[in-house]
């Protein structure tokens, strides 16, 4: 029998974690909450842009608790520890992008003993962090022995990220580089970014200092930038750089950054993606160093898709678009429809583990299934 879904929250990932759900032999779709009174009751079909499913749309917390169901793909746009727990008790496993990756215990206890009364788990995923942050350096790093150091770097254009809102008020774009530096985005990206660097820590066996390291910094327009926030202006923060660190002893050993360009020109400093473009790489220094580049995950400037994968959560340092305030019909972001998958990927695997809280160490080797039509 096929596990039976819930979708919670159908913004850019909640669409595509739905269309995943359709498309996995596995897996079945038995409803899906959502914010705005407008999608109350509409098949989420419609919701989706696609024929009728015969399932219906509910903004009622309480019908998805009473629904039968064995998971939930949990993607608001911040997350509520409360309504996960409650998820939890009433019987659901839970797998979400927005927090919950590598928890300390402390920050796992009250969610470990809500799973462990319902029955069920708990699992945060992702795509960076939730992916190419943590759990695939860690995968590559097997063909190396003698680590010395890991690096997982994204860079992205967010010219292709249409959420004018976040990206001003949010992310600090547009801003004065001392607003931007002392606004929210830093803090809302540490929750996800230093429980990956912990994960690659811990399980590589560095003999870590208890404090990562953390680090912004910004350019600035140098002459106006278009940008989905209109013209930058010349001072103004038109690009965004973080870093995370573990050190032993003052020499770093894991290194997680982040890179967002409004765009290569223009910029002091003159920062720029390098010939390789927009992607995520990893490298991993020991015997041998390697490095791997991922591309195909990051939208170029004019292409014509929904909201990006970027939006971030106290708890949780994936950006990703999961709100669900307007239906987002059409091509979406690769970011988002990868974010999506790893969640409806995990879902299996999920279900079949012990009550608790389980993370990428603790589940069996996961993998995408064939298309339907292959299949």
């Amino acid at each position: 029998m096929a596990l039976r879904v819930v979708q919670w929250a159908t913004g850019g990932v909640g669409i595509a974690a739905i269309k995943g759900i359709l498309e996995h032999p596995e897996l079945e779709l038995a409803g899906a909450w959502v914010h705005s009174a407008a999608k109350n009751g509409r098949d989420v079909g419609d919701i989706i842009g696609t024929g009728p499913l015969g399932v219906f749309a509910t903004n009622s917390a309480a019908d998805i608790l009473a629904l039968d169901a064995d998971a939930v793909i949990y993607a608001p746009l911040l997350p509520d520890p409360d309504e996960v727990a409650a998820l939890l008790r009433s019987g659901k496993n839970v797998v979400t992008p927005v927090g919950w990756l590598y928890p300390s215990a402390k920050q796992a206890a009250p969610l470990r003993e809500a799973a462990l009364a319902g029955g069920v788990t708990l699992h945060g995923t992702g795509i960076a962090p939730g992916g190419f942050s943590e759990k695939f350096p860690l995968l590559l790093s097997v063909l190396s022995t003698g680590v010395t150091f890991v690096r997982a770097e994204e860079f992205s254009d967010l010219r292709t990220y249409h959420a004018p809102d976040v990206l001003r008020h949010v992310m600090g774009f547009g801003d004065t580089p001392d607003k931007a530096m002392s606004g929210p985005m830093q803090k809302m990206l540490d929750g996800g970014f230093i429980q990956a660097v912990r994960m690659c820590t811990d399980k590589l066996g560095f003999r870590a200092d208890p404090r990562v390291v953390t680090a912004q910094e910004v350019a600035v327009a140098t002459a106006p930038i278009p940008s989905p926030i209109g013209d930058i202006a010349p001072g103004q923060v038109a690009a965004r750089r973080f870093h995370w660190e573990a050190q032993v002893d003052g020499e770093p050993v894991v290194r997680i950054t982040v890179n967002w360009l409004m765009g290569e020109e223009n910029l002091d400093p003159a920062w720029t993606f390098g010939p390789e473009g927009q992607r995520y790489e990893m490298a991993v220094r020991g015997n041998p160093d390697f490095t791997v580049v991922v591309r195909g995950f990051q939208g170029e400037p004019g292409d014509e898709v929904g909201p990006g994968s970027i939006v971030g959560s106290a708890d949780h340092g994936s950006i990703v678009d999961s709100a669900d305030h307007g239906s987002i019909v059409g091509s979406a972001e690769p970011g988002v429809v990868g974010t999506a998958a790893h969640c409806v990927n995990s879902v299996p695997a999920v279900c079949a583990a012990p009550p608790g809280v389980a993370t990428y160490l603790d589940l069996p080797f996961v993998a995408a299934r064939a298309a339907p039509h292959l299949s």
